[in-house]
Parts: structure tokens; C-alpha cells; sequence
């Protein structure tokens, strides 16, 4: 059985850095996982405040997480002692089915009432689709299972936090 690719949204990283106890377990507890949790660039912008405390906690963070195509970021798989794997989903970018994929999600998904579509969220469940097995990490998980619904992907699963 293939080890599922962690993918954080915007929720998990607020919920790290206000130090939630779930949150901070299930942090805890993928740093051993072949594939670093996934933070996409502009979850990341969602969340990076001037703070001190938070840019502390995010650097903190982003030690144990690959932000993908991102210089300095941490590679999205863990070295092995056969060497440097690599994972061609966080290293191909985005390609326009790809962005095609996003619009037709936020189009279609069958939001929450009062719910607006959200790209970003949008951007996250396409992540977890592409990499095949997944679990997003998410305080939207009603949000997310929509945005999923209609990508279809394989094997992606959905944690709240």
C-alpha cells in the first residue's frame, strides 16, 4: 500500500500556528511519511503575516513541509538510503488543464449555502487529485469534498482539523 501525500490548506496552517492540539499531533505525526505535507504557494500567501510569531512558526513549519516548484523550499520527498526520490507531480508545474481543471471546479462544486468559490481551495483539491493518494488537511472539509467531488480523483481523502 502506497503511503498517502499529506496536503495542508489554509486551515491546518492557522490551526498550526495558534498551536491547536489536533492540529499540531497530526503535524507530529507525518514527519516521518516519505512525501513532506504539501504546502501550496498561495496557501502559504493566505496565511504569512509580518508577525514576528508568525513568520517564526511558519519558518518552524516549513522545515518539515515541501512547498512545490519554490527555491529553498524542502524537497517533497525525504531522502532514502537508495538516495533522492523525487515526485513528478510537486515537480511538473501547473500546465493549462491543469488551471482548466480549477475553473471547472469552482464552477461546478456543489458549495455549502452561503459558501463562495474559493481558488485557493480549489488549487488544493487539484494537488491532492493529481498526486493520486492523498488526505487534505482542512477546517473546510464541506468545502473541500465538493471542490473533490468534482475533480473525481482516485484516492483523496479529507481531514478536518
Amino acid at each position: 500500500m502506497r503511503a498517502r501525500v499529506p496536503v495542508y490548506d489554509t486551515g491546518m496552517l492557522i490551526a498550526l500556528a495558534d498551536r491547536k492540539t489536533k492540529a499540531v499531533r497530526l503535524h507530529e505525526g507525518l514527519k516521518a511519511t516519505p512525501h513532506r505535507a504539501l504546502v501550496l504557494g498561495p496557501v502559504l500567501a493566505q496565511v504569512r503575516r509580518p508577525q514576528p510569531a508568525m513568520v517564526h512558526t511558519l519558518a518552524g513549519l516549513l522545515k518539515h513541509c515541501s512547498v512545490p516548484q519554490a527555491r529553498c523550499s524542502e524537497p517533497a520527498m525525504r531522502e532514502t538510503r537508495a538516495g533522492l526520490p523525487g515526485c513528478i507531480a510537486c515537480s511538473a508545474g501547473p500546465d493549462l488543464t491543469d488551471w482548466r481543471r480549477v475553473g471547472t471546479a469552482l464552477n461546478e462544486a456543489a458549495l455549502p449555502p452561503k459558501k463562495r468559490p474559493d481558488a485557493v481551495n480549489a488549487w488544493v483539491a487539484l494537488a491532492a487529485a493529481k498526486h493520486g493518494s492523498a488526505v487534505v488537511f482542512t477546517s473546510d472539509p464541506d468545502d473541500m469534498a465538493a471542490y473533490l467531488a468534482v475533480l473525481n480523483p482516485a484516492d483523496a481523502h479529507i481531514l478536518a482539523v
